[in-house]
């Protein structure tokens, strides 16, 4: 790992010698390691080559989040490839459990990145979400942007993988149904807020990482933390209380989790598809 430290040592300026390394649980895409070097530690992700650019795209996303000093995040460092891997190096924060009042700072503090808006859908480059290709293209209409670059997009990569779902093409014909006397914002998301992408430093101010980011309906990522768990009352009542959700969500976060149960299935299979069926199915009776 020194050729690793050379690098972070250029990006800080400060000399790194290889001290340890151990490895760190809890993703599915790419390998984690702790990195203790002379300078201190850091949190490293490896993967093949070709995630370089997702890599990028990711530090890139990083540092959009820092930039509204709302919620933290860790801070990239340096990234590239490195004996034949993609490497991206971030700061080390020391995550714990969380403190009595947690849950509600990381709500409130979502609900301030969320006021953070763009003039339009969409983000300046494409991402991933999990390993699957997310289209960020600027649009000026949500309902437009979600129905092809989200949902569409998941439908056919399905077909691809074998599966068609009934109502499909109903429901996507009929998503300005959910947006009657609602307007969503370009709200900065995190994208890719579940349970596992959240946790807290020592001080028990909430952390989130590994993000999906572009601008969407804030409603998508309050959505996704319902899908797993992991967020308690008090999370959503400060949400709530900072910035208010419209009535319609209790409707449109069934729309907007289908998302993740379609790219789920694209990416693991299994039970993901029937429960996506079911979700169409429902919202096809509300047209």
């Amino acid at each position: 790992m020194q050729d690793i430290c050379n690098f972070i040592a250029e990006a800080t300026d400060t000399p790194q010698e290889f001290l340890e390394e151990s490895h760190l649980g809890g993703g599915c895409i790419n390998e984690a390691k702790k990195l203790v070097t002379t300078a201190g530690n850091w949190f490293v992700k490896l993967n093949t080559s070709d995630f370089a650019d997702i890599f990028l795209v990711e530090a890139d996303a990083l540092e959009e989040l820092i930039q509204t000093q709302t919620i933290r995040v860790p801070k990239p460092i340096v990234h590239g490839i490195s004996k034949g891997k993609a490497f991206l190096v971030l700061e080390y924060i020391l995550l714990e459990s969380a403190k009595p009042d947690s849950q509600a700072k990381a709500g409130e503090q979502l609900a301030r990145l969320h006021q953070h808006t763009a003039s339009q859908f969409g983000w300046k480059q494409d991402n991933v979400i999990g390993a699957t290709l997310q289209v960020n293209r600027w649009n000026d209409s949500w309902i437009d942007f979600y129905r092809e670059h989200r949902l569409q997009y998941q439908f056919d990569l399905a077909k691809r993988n074998g599966r068609t779902f009934a109502g499909a093409d109903v429901l996507l014909d009929g998503l300005d149904s959910f947006f009657v006397d609602y307007e969503p914002e370009p709200s900065l998301l995190h994208g890719d807020l579940w349970g596992g992408n959240m946790s807290f430093d020592v001080q028990g101010n909430p952390v989130i990482y590994d993000p999906a980011t572009y601008y969407g309906d804030r409603e998508t990522d309050i959505a996704f933390t319902e899908m797993f768990g992991g967020f308690s009352p008090e999370f959503y009542q400060a949400y709530d209380q900072a910035w208010p959700l419209d009535s319609g969500f209790s409707i449109r976060k069934e729309l907007y989790n289908l998302y993740h149960y379609l790219n789920h299935y694209n990416l693991f299979g299994g039970g993901y598809a029937n429960t996506a069926q079911s979700i169409i199915t429902r919202l096809i009776a509300h047209l």
